[in-house]
């Protein structure tokens, strides 16, 4: 992907990602982390290569896959309440009221606003602003989500709340996942795969798999294989700095 005015964004990306794995992409600012995800989410249309998502080019195979893209930031319609925000996709996909109303319900639910669904987002702390922008991402059941550093403004104590609440989201649903962030612990406490891009134009130097099977409680975080892990991935991405 090269920008106008010449300037490199991408070069020379290869990455599978398999159904039902959770990818983070980490790097340097600016080495094309968001700008590879919105390539594959189909919103921006690379200079050179291929991308196929199901088997089809990004925008063909919305057609036929659910996808869903969360922003940094929530990017809510300030004048609706929390349930019209997540009713707006279904709104726009011309669902049923009464089946809307009850996707809406359940999804508000799933992310702990079942009590907050008549406040607007000035009511909302920022957590719960992007609590109510993951809801409106799922409640089109995706199969697929893309989430672009959705937790980067947020204080520690409620990003690390909002990472057990979405690993354990990912493990309900099983929609395949891709995620950026420049945060390597929460990269390996959510992640299946860590792909670790180098600086602008961005190419991949490693792609790690996540040695955490099973159940990632909070005191995993405690643990020294964690830390000795995020300290691997934080070497591999100066090497690929240097």
């Amino acid at each position: 992907m090269t920008y106008r005015g010449g300037v490199p964004a991408l070069a020379g990306v290869n990455l599978n990602v398999a159904e039902g794995e959770f990818i983070s992409l980490v790097g340097p600012s600016g080495c094309g982390k968001s700008t590879l995800l919105r390539i594959v989410a189909g919103l921006v249309q690379p200079t050179g290569g291929r991308v196929l998502v199901a088997g089809a080019a990004p925008r063909e195979a919305r057609r036929q896959v659910r996808v869903s893209f969360v922003f940094q930031d929530a990017t809510l319609l300030p004048w609706r309440s929390a349930e019209r925000n997540v009713a707006l996709p279904l709104e726009i996909a011309h669902a049923p009221a009464p089946d809307r109303a009850r996707r809406v319900r359940s999804t508000l639910e799933m992310v702990g606003l079942a009590d907050f669904a008549r406040r607007r987002p000035r009511e909302l702390s920022g957590g719960m602003r992007m609590r109510v922008s993951l809801a409106r991402a799922l409640v089109t059941d995706p199969q697929i989500i893309f989430l672009d550093e959705p937790f980067g403004a947020l204080d520690d104590i409620t990003r690390q709340t909002l990472n057990e609440e979405l690993l354990e989201l990912w493990r309900r649903r099983s929609w395949t996942a891709l995620f950026v962030t420049h945060n390597l612990a929460e990269a390996a406490f959510l992640s299946t795969r860590i792909v670790i891009l180098s600086p602008r134009p961005g190419t991949i130097v490693a792609d790690v798999p996540v040695p955490f099977a099973g159940a990632r409680r909070p005191d995993l975080r405690a643990e020294p294989d964690f830390a000795r892990f995020v300290g691997e991935i934080g070497h591999l991405l100066r090497k690929g700095r240097s």
